[in-house]
C-alpha cells in the first residue's frame, strides 16, 4: 500500500508579487507551503512600477522592508494631469512627509527586483518548498483538503501534490480560476496602449513626477521610475498599425519631445489591452484567488500589484488562524467581503480617471478643459482603505474596518515592529481594567499583545477619536474602537481564539 502523502497547509500557484508575498507572510508564520511557478526565473524585463506605503508596510511584516527600500525610491510629487495646452487639471497629491503606514505614501521600483527580494526572502523558511518549471494540471477537492496533479515542464514527469488549501495567485488567465468557475464581471475599461521603457544613457531635464499627458491627439503618460528608468505608456488610436507602432523609429518619434535615441536604450515595448474585470467568487470551499486572478485594474492609479499584495495580507493572517484552529473555516469566507469592495472602488476610480485622459474627441476635451480651467488644478487622493463586512465590528462605524496608523515609538521602533503578528489591545489602563475577566481570558487565548500605556502617537489617536481602547487585528485593520466596558468586550469577540 502507498504511503500517504503528508499535505501542505497552503498550496500556492504562481510566483509574481502576490503568490511570493503570501508565501514569505505564510512562511514567517511557519506553516508549510508549496509553491508552484511554471517559469524558471523571474521576468526580466519592466511591469509594474508603483507601490503605496501600506504595501510597504506589508512587507516589512514578512521582515523586508530594508530590502524593498534598497531597490525602491519615494515618489513625492505626485501625478499631474495635464492638457494638450500644457494645463495642469488635476494632481493626484504627493508629499515628502511621512504618511500613516510609517513611510512614504509612494514608491517607484523595478519588478524584477522587487520580485528577487520576495524569492530571495522564501530562503529564510524551511517549510516553504519551491517547484520551479511545474505547471498545474488538475485540482481534485475533498473534505480534507485538495490534490494537485502537476508536470515538469522540462522532463514532463508528472506528480501530484496534497494542500489543506490552495491560493491561485496565477494571473489574468488563472488556471485555478478556470477551475473553479468564477466569471469575471467587465466593469467598463478595455483600451489597448503601448508600453515604452527605456534605460537613460545620460542625465536629461525630464519631470520628476508621473505626468497624465491629456491630448487627445494622442493621450499618454510619463513615469520616472527609479534610477535611470523612464517609461511612457501611449494609447493606441483607430487605425494604428500594431506592428508599425512598436518599430523603433516609431517609438522614438512619439517620445521626440522628450528623449532622443542618443540618449537613452530602448528596453522594452508592447502593446497591452488595459482591463477593469473583478472576479464574482473568490473562495470555493478549500481554493481561493488572489491578485490578477480575480481581478485588474488600469494603471492609472498604480494599483494593480498592490491589490494583489493587500490581498495576501488578507488572506494570509486568515489561513494561518484556520489552520492553527484559532479561528473557523469560516473566517475565510470574510476575505471576498472585505477586499471585494475596496478593489472594486479602485478600479472604478481608474476607469473615471481613464475616461480623462484617454478623451480623443476634441470636442469633448475642450468641454473638460473649460471645467477644469474654472477653478485651481484639483487635488485629489486615494480614498481610504476601508474593508467591506466581514472581521470586524461594522457597528463601530468608521474607523472600524481601515488600518491603523503605524508611528514610530519612543525606543526608535515602528509599531508593527513591536506588535508582530499579534493581535492588539491598546488603551488606557483604565479602559483595560474595565474589560470582564471572560475579555480578558479571551484576549490570553488569541496571543493579543495588550498596552495599557499607550505612548503619545498612540494616546493622540485615541483622544482624536473619543476613544478609550481600539483592538487591532494581525493585519493591523481596526476591528473597533471602545468608549466603555461593554464596547471592549464586545469588539474583542471579533479576534480568534483556540478552543
Amino acid at each position: 500500500m502507498a504511503e500517504p502523502i503528508s499535505p501542505y497547509d497552503v498550496a500556492i500557484v504562481g510566483l509574481g508579487p502576490t503568490g511570493a508575498t503570501l508565501a514569505n507572510l505564510l512562511g514567517a508564520a511557519g506553516l508549510s507551503v508549496l509553491v508552484i511557478e511554471k517559469e524558471a526565473g523571474i521576468f526580466p524585463l519592466p511591469r509594474a512600477i508603483h507601490f503605496d506605503g501600506e504595501v510597504l508596510r506589508i512587507l516589512q511584516g514578512a521582515g523586508l522592508r530594508d530590502e524593498v527600500l534598497a531597490i525602491a525610491r519615494a515618489g513625492t510629487q505626485g501625478m499631474h494631469f495635464v492638457n494638450a495646452a500644457g494645463d495642469t487639471m488635476l494632481i493626484r497629491g504627493g508629499t515628502s512627509a511621512l504618511g500613516p503606514h510609517g513611510c512614504a505614501n509612494n514608491y517607484y521600483f523595478h519588478q524584477p527586483q522587487l520580485e528577487a527580494v520576495l524569492r530571495a526572502g522564501l530562503a529564510r523558511f524551511p517549510r516553504v518548498e519551491l517547484r520551479l518549471q511545474h505547471a498545474l494540471t488538475g485540482l481534485v477537492t475533498d473534505a480534507q483538503g485538495v490534490t494537485l496533479s502537476v508536470r515538469d515542464t522540462q522532463s514532463g514527469r508528472e506528480s501530484t501534490a496534497r494542500a489543506r488549501y490552495v491560493v491561485g495567485c496565477d494571473g489574468a488567465r488563472s488556471p485555478v480560476r478556470q477551475h473553479m468557475g468564477s466569471p469575471m464581471q467587465d466593469l467598463g475599461l478595455r483600451q489597448p496602449w503601448l508600453v515604452f521603457d527605456v534605460v537613460l544613457e545620460q542625465p536629461m531635464a525630464l519631470p520628476d513626477h508621473t505626468v497624465q499627458y491629456c491630448d487627445p491627439a494622442r493621450p499618454m503618460t510619463y513615469c520616472n521610475v527609479v534610477g535611470p528608468r523612464r517609461r511612457w505608456e501611449i494609447m493606441v488610436m483607430p487605425g494604428d498599425d500594431h506592428e508599425a507602432l512598436v518599430h523603433p523609429a516609431s517609438l522614438w518619434q512619439m517620445v521626440a519631445p522628450w528623449v532622443k535615441p542618443e540618449q537613452a536604450r530602448l528596453e522594452r515595448a508592447a502593446i497591452y489591452t488595459f482591463h477593469s474585470v473583478i472576479a464574482q467568487g473568490w473562495r470555493q470551499g478549500r481554493l481561493l484567488l488572489a491578485g490578477d486572478a480575480c481581478h485588474q485594474t488600469p494603471p492609472f492609479l498604480g494599483q494593480g500589484m498592490c491589490a494583489g499584495i493587500r490581498d495576501a495580507a488578507n488572506l494570509a493572517w486568515k489561513l494561518e488562524a484556520v489552520l492553527s484552529r484559532q479561528a473557523p473555516d469560516a473566517l475565510l469566507d470574510t476575505y471576498e467581503t472585505e477586499r471585494s469592495p475596496h478593489v472594486r472602488s479602485l478600479i472604478e476610480l481608474a476607469v473615471r480617471l481613464g475616461n480623462i485622459i484617454q478623451t480623443t474627441d476634441p470636442a469633448l476635451a475642450a468641454e473638460r478643459d473649460a471645467k477644469f480651467r474654472a477653478g485651481r488644478p484639483e487635488i485629489f487622493e486615494l480614498p481610504p482603505q476601508m474593508l467591506g463586512a466581514g472581521a470586524f465590528d461594522a457597528a463601530c462605524g468608521t474607523p472600524a474596518g481601515q488600518p491603523f496608523p503605524q508611528p514610530r515609538l519612543a525606543d526608535g521602533r515602528l509599531l508593527d515592529e513591536l506588535l508582530g503578528r499579534r493581535s492588539a489591545v491598546i488603551g488606557s489602563a483604565e479602559a483595560i481594567a474595565s474589560a470582564s475577566p471572560a475579555t480578558l481570558e479571551h484576549w490570553q487565548r488569541a496571543g493579543a499583545i495588550v498596552i495599557d500605556r499607550p505612548e503619545p502617537p498612540l494616546a493622540n489617536w485615541l483622544d482624536a477619536h473619543a476613544a478609550r481602547a481600539v483592538v487591532l487585528r494581525p493585519d493591523r485593520y481596526i476591528v473597533g474602537v471602545a468608549r466603555t466596558g461593554p464596547d471592549l468586550d464586545r469588539i474583542s469577540q471579533y479576534l480568534p481564539v483556540a478552543p
